[in-house]
């Protein structure tokens, strides 16, 4: 991974991440939506421009790649690349929810 990409992606903001978990399995930019919708329960909805300039960039990058078309529908799936960063990023999220939890105990 070169450093433009480690500057860029990490830390990752919401949408970035959302995109990245969901294309572990091929989809489409709506069902994207859908998912991050239904996962966040409703608190994050991808509007359209949001989504598609994320997608674009994130493939201009190697971190998702074009599959097929299926419906004229564009379908993604996370690359190597892609598959690295989320890592790094879950890894983050992973030790600032531990650090959190380790001071609420030392507070109470």
């Amino acid at each position: 991974m070169n450093d433009h990409i480690r500057k860029v992606y990490v830390p990752m903001t919401e949408t970035g991440f959302y995109i990245l978990l969901c294309l572990r399995s091929e989809m489409h930019g709506y069902g994207i939506v859908q998912k991050v919708e239904q996962l966040t329960e409703g608190q994050i909805r991808l509007s359209p421009g949001t989504m598609y300039g994320s997608l674009s960039k994130m493939e201009k990058d190697g971190l998702i790649g074009f599959v097929r078309e299926e419906d004229k529908r564009k379908i993604y799936k996370i690359t190597p690349l892609g598959t690295q960063v989320l890592e790094l990023e879950m890894d983050r999220i992973g030790r600032l929810y531990r650090n959190m939890m380790e001071v609420r105990e030392n507070e109470g």
